[in-house]
């Protein structure tokens, strides 16, 4: 484990609430076309980071850190052992995001990388969270849906299946209870948004189809979503972004392996967008061939026109450079 720092000291000894490492809320501007580039259009939000790793990180504990599921930099990473990174070197962490469209909806779940947008003022801004969902025989599905309760300490119904397991067909709030604290109910059966009491599961398939979000996450959320709220629940592990006028695509791992090719795929979005003769193919391959899930600048001539990195931030609503450290 890392040292504590005094700052954190302080907040633990004095009983005060740490900042939940959130994301946003961001300004967005969405195209005026589903063709081509708008110069306008912001759909690429937060900047990327660096960290250099110390004796005793691992790397679950430092994407909860970053406000990140452990997927969106233990694919990066895929080579290092997650609680014995090399100590001394350096990390890109990817706090930056393609946001998907909205669809009209409240809030999108994009089970394609593992992360929910929840977009506020007519869709204006944006806050984004990771979060974990289901295994491979139980998916956590597509479709809309509608927040119809609000519960905090829910009891967990408990699956047919796993009631065996458990020795009981409802489980209390508790420790033990893996809703966590905080639950919103959909209309889709007792399936909801909620926490956890497992966070090292945020970024990865755990559940039986619900959505699970890290306990700080939820805590946030859940207040300011009311009952009633429209939400989407979609895959799209490819994506197409727009900042300044630059082309960006993120290509997620095919979990629930629903694409045949995803290299035609990509190139079918951007024919779709009117975008395959604007972007570096090279680029192109090489990202669908990482499949990191880190937006990248694909523009024609990206490097004479700057990418951006850490130096270069994506500002939040307020004006001000985000940082979630």
């Amino acid at each position: 484990m890392r040292r504590m720092s005094p700052v954190l000291l302080i907040f633990l000894v004095l009983g005060l609430a740490w900042p939940a490492r959130a994301a946003g809320p961001y300004n967005i501007h969405w195209p005026n076309s589903k063709m081509g580039v708008d110069p306008q259009a912001v759909t690429v939000v937060g900047h990327y980071q660096h960290y250099r790793l110390k004796k005793g990180d691992d790397l679950l504990e430092i994407a909860r850190d970053y406000g990140l599921g452990y997927s969106e930099i233990g694919v990066k990473y895929r080579y290092w052992d997650p609680f014995l990174p090399p100590a001394g070197a350096e990390m890109l962490i990817p706090t930056i995001w393609i946001v998907p469209d909205s669809r009209g909806k409240q809030i999108i779940v994009n089970t394609g990388e593992m992360r929910l947008y929840y977009f506020i003022k007519n869709g204006a801004q944006v806050y984004t969270f990771p979060i974990g969902m289901g295994v491979l025989d139980f998916k956590t599905p597509s479709g809309s849906f509608r927040v119809i309760n609000k519960k905090v300490n829910p009891t967990w119904h408990i699956p047919k299946t796993l009631q065996a397991k458990y020795g009981m067909s409802e489980m209390p709030p508790g420790e033990d209870n893996p809703l966590g604290e905080y639950k919103l109910t959909l209309s889709w059966g007792d399936y909801g948004i909620h926490g956890t009491a497992m966070p090292l599961g945020v970024g990865r398939m755990v559940s039986h189809g619900c959505t699970r979000m890290y306990p700080e996450h939820i805590k946030k959320l859940f207040p300011i979503v009311p009952v009633g709220t429209t939400v989407e629940y979609i895959y799209e592990p490819a994506k197409v972004g727009f900042r300044q006028g630059r082309i960006f695509l993120s290509v997620h791992e095919d979990v629930y392996f629903k694409i045949r090719s995803m290299i035609l795929h990509v190139l079918n979005l951007l024919e779709q967008r009117g975008l395959a003769d604007q972007v570096d193919m090279n680029k192109v391959m090489q990202t669908v061939e990482e499949q990191d899930g880190m937006p990248v600048d694909v523009t024609k001539n990206a490097v004479a026109a700057g990418n951006f990195t850490s130096s270069q931030t994506f500002q939040q609503a307020g004006g001000e450079p985000l940082n979630l450290r």
